[in-house]
């Protein structure tokens, strides 16, 4: 064929075809999508279980995080999921809860301080520096809003282990991100050498996001008095401020975990009524959600899983027994059985994308050192991604509060 016969065909596209990303996107959509009602259908389990089973087969095949560092892109879709189910949890934590039944906080604390001190020991134990222990445990005190989340409102969940599960996942994110930027803090005056830094970067981040939050919270409120924020048009409109939130956070580089999660909070404290949104806010979110859940379960790799596999293994063991310990111990007091206090300790298992955002993070600021984590975060990601939501849903079913058979 001649060079002008070639011209002729100018329309007719390139051989073989090179499809972007438009499609690798949508193809993981409907292939998780049906993965996971398959799961749902078939065996009952939550669909994010199905979700997290198609990260893992693209971590397979070589396209995920592969135990290293969350892609921009990949981020940006985590970020905006979490935004999202941050704010919607945060909504739904009523802090006058915590006065009139004062052991929950007592909970809650314990909870997460036994957390920090078993995961730090345990990896102590196994010849670990003090410092990537520190950092580690740090990051590991945090359940899975997204999991949480998702599971509870899949399976239509109500009770008091579910509001308690609910309530520790917002504190327990909440004291996470405080004490990841404490070790950044102390990694400030131990690597870098300047105390005025170790002091000032967490002082600005927490200042900062709280007082976006509160500007958050203030429109949304403003905007409720006026419309019906449960309909699709109003929904939308609640969608696009979280995410105009969410941008400016990331440009005043404050915390995307912490602005969403206080916005909700100071939403649902500001006022004795409940906020009722649309499940994700809508379609596009329940999107961001699906692949928030492929993105987390594609963080494992072989590499990965050779190096931090066993500690991994280790940490969420103490992490599960140091949880369960916690809220079986003090459930009494706050007002559970000792049944409702295991399902709670089992119930705040999984961890997963705010995980991966705190190394994220960890990682912009001291690669070298984050490096050092991911074996054992990853692979810890990696297993609770699909054994986590299981978890919360056999919890809540040994209690009864699940709602759907």
């Amino acid at each position: 064929m001649t060079g002008d016969n070639r011209s002729d065909l100018f329309f007719l596209p390139s051989w073989p075809p090179m499809p972007d990303v438009v499609l690798w996107v949508s193809l993981t959509i409907v292939v998780a999508g049906l993965l996971g009602e398959f799961v749902f259908r078939r065996f009952r389990l939550p669909r994010v279980v199905g979700y997290a089973a198609v990260g893992t087969i693209v971590s397979a095949l070589g396209l995920g995080i592969d135990g290293t560092t969350l892609k921009p892109s990949f981020r940006l879709i985590v970020d905006l999921a979490l935004a999202l189910l941050l704010f919607e949890l945060g909504s739904r934590i009523n802090l006058r809860w915590l006065r009139t039944n004062p052991w929950l906080l007592v909970t809650s604390l314990a909870e997460a301080a036994l957390c920090f001190a078993a995961v730090h020991l345990t990896l102590l134990y196994f010849g670990t520096e003090p410092s990537v222990a520190a950092a580690v445990a740090a990051i590991l005190v945090a359940t899975s809003p997204a999991v949480v989340m998702r599971v509870a409102s899949e399976f239509d969940a109500s009770g008091q282990v579910t509001e308690r599960m609910i309530l520790l996942t917002g504190l327990n994110t909440f004291y996470a991100v405080l004490a990841s930027k404490f070790v950044v803090g102390w990694l400030h005056a131990e690597l870098a050498g300047s105390w005025f830094r170790s002091i000032a970067h967490p002082l600005y981040l927490f200042a900062g996001s709280a007082i976006v939050a509160a500007l958050l919270a203030f429109c949304v409120s403003l905007i409720a008095r006026r419309l019906d924020l449960r309909n699709e048009n109003s929904a939308l409109l609640l969608l696009g401020m979280i995410l105009l939130a969410l941008s400016v956070t990331k440009m005043a580089n404050l915390s995307t975990l912490l602005v969403p999660l206080l916005a909700g909070l100071m939403l649902r404290n500001s006022t004795e009524r409940p906020w009722i949104w649309p499940r994700h806010f809508g379609t596009a979110g329940g999107a961001l959600v699906l692949l928030l859940f492929v993105i987390t379960g594609s963080v494992w790799s072989v590499d990965a899983l050779m190096v931090g596999a066993a500690l991994g293994a280790a940490v969420i063991v103490a992490r599960f027994a140091a949880k369960t310990l916690a809220t079986v111990a003090l459930g009494r007091p706050s007002g559970l059985s000792v049944r409702q206090g295991l399902a709670l300790g089992v119930a705040l298992m999984p961890i997963s994308g705010a995980a991966l955002v705190m190394m994220a993070d960890l990682q912009a600021v001291y690669p070298e050192f984050a490096a050092k984590l991911n074996g054992i975060v990853f692979s810890a990601v990696a297993v609770l991604e699909l054994v986590g939501p299981i978890a919360v849903q056999a919890a809540l079913r040994y209690v009864n509060e699940d709602n759907i058979r």
